[in-house]
C-alpha cells in the first residue's frame, strides 16, 4: 500500500557569458524584460503562491510521506528523519503486520488484569468468570524480523509535556485503556489520575506533565450517536462536513490515534444529514457504506492537514477490528460464534465475512492522496485469527439476562470487544514500533 513518488528535476543551466558582439542585443532583451508588465505580474504571482501554499508544494515534492503499513524502501533518509519521535527505522523488508501468533507463557501477559484498575468491567474477563487464561499468552511474531519490545519508560519519557489522544469508538477506547495499563505501573499512585468529562476521558501522569486521552466519536463526524453513555441508536444519522464539532477538542495533541468502522456497518445505506440537527426540516440523503466512509476519511484527512504539524506531531489510523459472530467463517458449526472458543484460527489466509475489503480499498485510496504522513496500523489480519480473545459472556451485563438468554449463551456473547490483558496490548506494541521505528 506504499505510495512511491519520483520527480525528476532538470539541472539548472549555468549562466551564459555574453560576448562583446552580443552585448548590445543582451541589453536590449533585459530592457524589454524589465519593461514588460506581464513578466513582472507573473513573477509576483509565482512568489505569492509559493509563500501562500508553500506546504502544499512541499507535499508535491515528496517531503510528506503518506505511506501506510509497509516500510518505504524508496524513502530517502532525509524524508525518514522528518517523522517526529522516530529513533530508528523498520528493518529492510520487514512488515510488522505480517506474521504469526506464537505461544509465550514466559513474557505474556504484559500485566495482570487485577493490577490495572482502569479496565472497564466490560473487558475484565477473569473477574467475570472466564475459566482459562490461554488468550493472554499469545505473542505476535512478524515474519523475518522481531517486534520491538514495548518500553514503558521510553514511552512515558516521550510523552513528557505532551498529549496523546485516541479518537473513535469503544474498540479504540479498549486500545486506550490498554495503553494506560501498560504505562501506569511506573507512575506513583499520587501522581496519576483518570477523569471523564462527557465524551472525553483523560489519564494524567502528573510527574510527566503528560496526558493520555480518549474521545468518543464513533463516526468521527457529528452524529446522533455522540452521547458517550447513551448511544444505542438504531436509526443512525451522520452529519456531513461536521468534523469540527468534535475536532475542536482534538487541537493541540501531539500524537493522535483514529479509528472508525463498526458503526458504519449497519447492513444498510447510511443516512447523511446535509444541514443541521437543529433544522426543523432535515435534509437527509442515503449513501452506501463505502461512499459514506469515504466522506468521513476525506473530512478526517482535511482536519489533519489543517490542524496537525507534520514536523512535531504524529497521526495514526487503526484499521477495522474483526468480529467473530459466524463460526461457519472459520469452518465451525452453523449457529455458533466466539462463545467457548479457546483456540486460534489456523488458516493463514482467513478473512472474516464482517471485514469489508471495499472499506480497506477506500482507506488505501484516500490515504494515498494524503498530503500528511498517516501511519496505518493494519491490525485486521492478525486480529482475524483471534476468535479466542473476545469478551464473549465474561463481562458485566448492563441489563439482567432473560431465561432464554441464559439457556443460549451464544445469543448474548460479545464477539466484538476484547478481553484485557490480551489482543489489544499487541495493537499498542505495534503502535509503539511504528512510533519509534516508522
Amino acid at each position: 500500500m506504499n505510495i512511491k513518488r519520483s520527480l525528476k528535476f532538470s539541472k539548472m543551466k549555468q549562466p551564459f557569458t555574453a560576448s562583446s558582439s552580443s552585448s548590445s542585443s543582451s541589453s536590449s532583451l533585459i530592457r524589454k524584460a524589465r519593461l514588460s508588465p506581464y513578466l513582472l505580474t507573473l513573477l509576483v504571482f509565482i512568489v505569492f503562491v509559493a509563500i501562500l501554499y508553500g506546504e502544499d508544494f512541499m507535499c508535491l515534492l515528496g517531503q510528506l510521506d503518506p505511506n501506510l503499513d509497509r516500510p518505504a524502501t524508496s524513502r530517502t533518509e532525509k524524508k525518514w528523519e522528518k517523522l517526529p519521535f522516530s529513533t530508528g527505522r523498520t528493518p529492510e523488508g520487514c512488515d510488522f503486520f505480517s506474521g504469526r501468533w506464537v505461544w509465550d507463557d514466559s513474557n505474556r501477559p504484559l500485566y495482570e488484569e487485577s493490577e490495572c484498575p482502569y479496565i472497564q468491567p466490560q473487558l475484565t474477563c477473569q473477574e467475570h468468570g472466564r475459566p482459562e487464561k490461554d488468550y493472554q499468552h499469545w505473542r505476535w511474531q512478524p515474519h523475518g524480523c522481531d517486534l520491538p519490545s514495548f518500553n514503558a519508560t521510553l514511552m512515558l519519557e516521550t510523552l513528557r509535556g505532551k498529549r496523546m489522544m485516541f479518537v473513535g469508538d469503544s474498540l479504540n477506547r479498549g486500545q486506550y485503556v490498554s495503553m494506560v495499563c501498560l504505562l501506569h505501573r511506573l507512575i506513583p499512585e499520587d501522581q496519576k489520575s483518570m477523569e471523564t468529562f462527557g465524551s472525553l476521558t483523560v489519564f494524567t501522569a502528573k510527574e510527566y506533565n503528560a496526558t493520555i486521552e480518549f474521545y468518543w466519536a464513533p463516526f468521527l463526524l457529528e452524529s446522533n450517536s455522540d452521547d458517550a453513555v447513551i448511544h444505542r441508536v438504531s436509526d443512525r444519522i451522520v452529519r456531513r462536513g461536521s468534523i469540527n464539532k468534535h475536532g475542536k477538542n482534538w487541537k493541540g495533541v501531539d500524537i493522535i490515534v483514529f479509528n472508525t468502522y463498526l458503526w458504519w456497518m449497519t447492513g444498510q445505506d447510511i443516512k447523511i444529514l446535509q444541514g443541521s440537527f437543529e433544522d426543523e426540516t432535515k435534509d437527509i440523503i442515503e449513501l452506501s457504506p463505502e461512499d459514506a466512509y469515504r466522506m468521513a476519511m476525506k473530512s478526517m484527512l482535511r482536519w489533519v492537514r489543517k490542524n496537525m504539524n507534520r514536523k512535531k506531531t504524529r497521526v495514526f489510523f487503526t484499521s477495522m477490528s474483526p468480529t467473530h459472530q459466524k463460526s461457519i467463517d472459520w469452518g465451525g458449526e452453523p449457529g455458533h460464534s466466539c462463545y467457548n472458543e479457546t483456540t486460534l484460527v489456523d488458516n493463514a489466509t482467513y478473512w472474516g465475512s464482517d471485514c469489508k475489503r471495499s472499506i480497506m480499498e477506500v482507506i488505501g485510496d484516500e490515504f494515498s492522496r494524503s498530503r500528511f504522513p498517516i501511519t496505518f496500523l493494519n491490525i485486521t489480519l492478525l486480529s482475524n485469527y483471534r476468535k479466542d480473545a473476545h469478551t464473549s459472556i465474561y463481562k458485566k451485563q448492563w441489563s439482567p439476562l432473560t431465561p432464554e438468554q441464559i439457556a443460549n449463551p451464544v445469543s448474548y456473547a460479545d464477539c466484538v470487544h476484547w478481553c484485557l490483558p490480551g489482543l489489544q496490548d499487541t495493537w499498542n506494541e505495534l503502535l509503539f514500533a511504528k512510533l519509534f521505528y516508522p
